[in-house]
């Protein structure tokens, strides 16, 4: 799957928690972000600076699910997972025994396979703590690392009943 059609995907109540989590913890990344989407749909930011957050959210929300928008969704899932939601990487990255630096951010290179038995050990795990569709969100933006994905992540997503991202 691609960036945009995980947020075309996804609860809006997840998309709705992310954007809250940039406003509220770096003003500059919700700025960042609202800007680029502006751009790239020709708008002026400042027209969408007057509007309350909801409704800024709800069109960000809805700009996401554009094809054109992807690249953006991309990194904004990135950033995200990586600097909101630190503490289910590492819980990911530990069950997989992926080296990172505490935080989940990955030391080296990913690895060229998942074993299928500690993946699903760590899938178990993160949806023992996380909201299955989050949990969803995150393994799909991690899935799309890759190029073509990870074979045994791809098999997981498609298969496993508790990963939907509705």
């Amino acid at each position: 799957m691609h960036a945009y059609e995980l947020f075309t995907a996804v609860k809006p109540a997840i998309v709705n928690d992310m954007f809250m989590w940039m406003r509220e913890t770096d003003r500059n990344l919700y700025k960042t972000a609202l800007g680029s989407l502006a751009t790239n749909r020709k708008l002026r930011l400042a027209f969408l600076q007057k509007k309350p957050a909801t409704e800024q959210i709800a069109w960000m929300h809805k700009t996401l699910m554009l094809k054109s928008s992807d690249m953006i969704g991309e990194h904004l899932l990135q950033v995200y997972f990586m600097k909101g939601q630190e503490e289910m990487l590492a819980t990911f990255c530990d069950g997989l025994e992926i080296p990172h630096d505490g935080n989940g951010q990955v030391e080296g290179e990913l690895p060229e396979t998942l074993d299928a038995d500690k993946l699903k050990t760590a899938v178990d795990a993160l949806l023992e703590k996380y909201d299955p569709a989050l949990v969803a969100l995150y393994l799909y933006t991690f899935n799309i690392q890759t190029p073509d994905g990870w074979e045994e992540l791809s098999k997981t997503l498609a298969e496993d009943d508790r990963l939907k991202l509705a």
